[in-house]
């Protein structure tokens, strides 16, 4: 089919949206010829990867808004309003461009977020919704251990959210898609609120064949120290503060362990601060935010993935430290709920901090004392990612959901 796929986010060699935009557009080509409409940002990167690994029958269509407004969402809080100016924007070109084209399907893929909209659902062509995530919010338990900051996030993220599930364009597509496919039950919920005739859930994150083909020897004893590592952001709602405090209740009892934190971000300074108060200053190690490559590398160096996230609709980490080996420890909530099997890690509810932190720690104490466990979760978790996370699995599966949607649709017409 001819297809058309709005992937605002898109870029090779990156994680989070950039690496959901790139790799579902690969997937959709293998069945299709498709045309991206993607920002001209990321035009350097995509023709730098098309030199080397050429995809057949795929068309990039690059737009961006006026330098004005490119300057304008440079601020961080600017973002959504570029995206949807964006989005108006997009309409009208490839409203133009349907007409030479005439495109069988439009599939909306990034942003991965249900409450903001796709305007190119007012397309007279059948409309895919997503995989798109947001509808995950963070316990109330937890919101009086946030920074100030963060409790004021939370608040302009639910209000944020609220107005966006009001926004007439935002229900539009949800009802005219033919398919919605939501990351987490929550969001799915959210979705046929809006009036989404088929919902489906469908993690947006996988893991890439070369990822994933030397990882089997990495498996087992990796050391005499035992090290977990956590990887991303350092904002409040991804818990790395409860991982801390867990961390430092096993301290005593394994006092060889590390805990190594990939990333950066605002809550690092008052992580490094937590850490020199609990007495883990030589224990706790923050390594920045690394190039991809780096991030796997020391990750295969590890026992154990922890992801204390609190409201995480993919997480890519979580399905990577599967590909390597590494058991997960994760809260019992989101994306990482359904990555993460009890074959392949260890769920936890989410219920309190005190309590969190109190199971975490637990987790990772029968993890450190059974590595002949360590070994049995890791490679459940290898095969795993084998059997259902890789990307060409996702790319059968959007095939197969292609051929059952569409023609009952031309029936129609």
């Amino acid at each position: 089919m001819r297809v058309l796929v709005s992937a605002y986010a898109c870029e090779p060699g990156k994680s989070s949206e950039p690496a959901v935009g790139w790799n579902w557009v690969r997937q959709i080509a293998r069945f299709n010829e498709v045309w991206v409409v993607t920002r001209a940002n990321n035009r350097q990167p995509i023709e730098a990867a098309l030199a080397k690994d050429p995809i057949p029958g795929i068309h990039f269509v690059y737009f961006d808004l006026p330098a004005w407004a490119r300057c304008w969402k440079r601020y961080g809080y600017n973002v959504r309003p570029y995206y949807y100016l964006w989005q108006l924007g997009v309409y009208f070109v490839v409203r133009r461009l349907h007409r030479h084209v005439v495109f069988e399907l439009v599939h909306h893929v990034t942003f991965v977020n249900y409450w903001m909209p796709s305007f190119l659902a007012m397309l007279p062509v059948p409309f895919v919704l997503g995989p798109v995530g947001g509808g995950e919010s963070a316990p109330r338990g937890f919101w009086w251990s946030f920074s100030s900051r963060g409790k004021i996030y939370e608040v302009l993220r639910n209000l944020a959210r609220s107005l966006g599930q009001l926004d007439p364009f935002v229900r539009l597509a949800a009802r005219r898609s033919i398919v919605a496919l939501a990351s987490t039950e929550q969001t799915a919920e959210k979705l046929k609120r809006l009036g989404c005739r088929s919902v489906s859930v469908l993690s947006q994150v996988a893991v890439a064949p070369d990822e994933i083909c030397e990882f089997p020897d990495s498996i087992g004893y990796r050391g005499s120290r035992f090290r977990v590592v956590s990887v991303g952001r350092f904002l409040h709602w991804k818990g790395f503060e409860l991982g801390v405090r867990a961390f430092a209740r096993i301290k005593k009892r394994f006092p060889a362990s590390e805990y190594w934190l990939i990333g950066d971000g605002p809550e690092r300074k008052k992580l490094e601060a937590l850490s020199r108060k609990l007495g883990l200053a030589d224990s706790v190690r923050f390594l920045g935010s690394l190039p991809r490559t780096e991030v796997l590398k020391k990750m295969a160096a590890c026992d154990v993935l922890m992801n204390p996230s609190l409201h995480d609709s993919g997480s890519y980490v979580c399905a990577e430290a599967m590909a390597l080996g590494l058991p997960v420890i994760c809260l019992d909530v989101g994306g990482p709920a359904l990555q993460v099997t009890e074959e392949t890690g260890i769920k936890v509810l989410a219920t309190s901090p005190e309590q969190v932190i109190a199971d975490l720690a637990r987790a990772m104490s029968q993890l450190a004392g059974d590595p002949i466990v360590r070994e049995r979760l890791g490679k459940s978790g290898w095969k795993r990612v084998r059997e259902s996370l890789m990307w060409d699995k996702k790319g059968d599966l959007i095939s197969a959901m292609y051929s059952q949607a569409i023609p009952p649709v031309r029936g129609l017409q």
